[in-house]
């Protein structure tokens, strides 16, 4: 604030040029007996009004919709600030992006980071690996400002990648950026969110999350949008601070419950484009379903089936979330699949849930919030 404290000095000063002051006067005194006290404060209380930042607002960052199997926002690194395509992830806690040191035909076609680039960027000597359901990255722990939407994040870690798995070769997206607890974090840098709320750049501790299939899907940081959702928010624990992990009552296709009657562990994951589950009662659903798996490990319906499928509905905390079947199966060139995969872990509810319910996340009291989302 160094420049509103000149300005107030400078304008302070003009004022006094032709008024003798006593020693034993404040300045306070000697401005109201020459009636110049109320200018002065009216004038420093206007350079503070105009220079003084705005108050924090929840900030909303557009996602680009690719094929409903991938969904990315805008972000930027650096000064002058460099720009990457990542997924907003809630299954992991880092943010990383290409670097151009990296060798790695995936990073071939992507954006890469050149930290010769930008005067903010600080290095480091440690080297991190991250391990994702469909890939991997290797590379190097550095901090720089990032740029996501409005909010600019000092001093913000990150992983500039030096090797990519080949699978990342065929993604639509640059790099990712994690919205996990610090404690997924295997750099242990602090994730983006945790900083933005830490620098008072938000105004809640919370992000939401809304996904179409259209053209109108969103993540906003600091807040909820209730133009976003219909009915009631729906709010229950998280049970581990490290994914964003909740417990189901029990999942069923119709009227039959296939999983978790006596309840069990899912996270809700913006990372996976599935629903994921033990593979028993995966084996159990594609069977009901009438799903038969091809040489690639997928499970093909026959599409004139899709109208006449149940319903999957999912029971948390007491209320019941349907999926239906034209949402768990994909359609595309006249052949129909399943969006169900199994899974050795928790239960993960992918985009196929998300795009049905809109999902709010609250760091402050360590819970998540369902509702019905809208329609696009």
């Amino acid at each position: 604030m160094r420049f509103l404290l000149l300005l107030a000095s400078v304008t302070i000063a003009q004022a006094l040029v032709h008024v003798p002051l006593m020693r034993s006067k404040t300045l306070r005194m000697a401005l109201q007996e020459r009636g110049l006290l109320g200018d002065v404060l009216r004038h420093v209380q206007d350079v503070y009004s105009k220079y003084a930042p705005e108050s924090a607002g929840a900030v909303s960052e557009p996602l680009v919709n690719y094929m409903d199997n991938q969904y990315f926002g805008r972000i930027s690194i650096g000064s002058p600030p460099q720009e990457f395509s990542v997924v907003f992830d809630t299954g992991s806690a880092e943010l990383w992006v290409p670097s151009v040191s990296c060798s790695s035909l995936a990073c071939t076609n992507h954006r890469r980071f050149n930290p010769r680039l930008s005067s903010t960027f600080q290095s480091t000597d440690e080297s991190v690996s991250i391990s994702y359901g469909t890939g991997s990255i290797k590379g190097a722990l550095a901090y720089d400002t990032v740029q996501v939407g409005s909010l600019a994040i000092t001093k913000q870690g990150l992983l500039l990648s030096e090797t990519e798995s080949f699978f990342l070769y065929y993604s639509h997206f640059d790099g990712i950026l994690g919205l996990g607890y610090p404690s997924l974090s295997v750099s242990r840098a602090t994730p983006v969110f945790d900083n933005m709320w830490s620098e008072g750049l938000i105004p809640e501790d919370v992000f939401s999350v809304y996904l179409s299939s259209g053209s109108s899907s969103v993540v906003v940081f600091g807040g909820i949008d209730e133009s976003l959702y219909s009915g009631p928010l729906r709010w229950v624990p998280v049970t581990h601070e490290r994914f964003w992990q909740i417990t189901i009552d029990s999942v069923a296709l119709g009227d039959q419950v296939f999983a978790c009657q006596d309840g069990c562990q899912a996270i809700v994951d913006t990372g996976t484009s599935v629903i994921a589950g033990h593979a028993e009662a995966m084996k159990g659903i594609q069977k009901a379903i009438g799903a038969t798996a091809d040489v690639y490990g997928l499970y093909h319906v026959t599409c004139s089936d899709i109208g006449s499928l149940p319903d999957l509905t999912i029971t948390i905390g007491g209320a019941q979330y349907p999926v239906p079947a034209a949402a768990y199966i994909s359609q595309f060139s006249g052949s129909c699949t399943s969006g169900f995969q199994t899974t050795a872990g928790p239960w993960i509810l992918g985009d196929i849930f998300i795009r049905e319910y809109f999902v709010a996340f609250d760091r402050s009291h360590n819970r998540i919030g369902f509702a019905s989302a809208a329609k696009s």
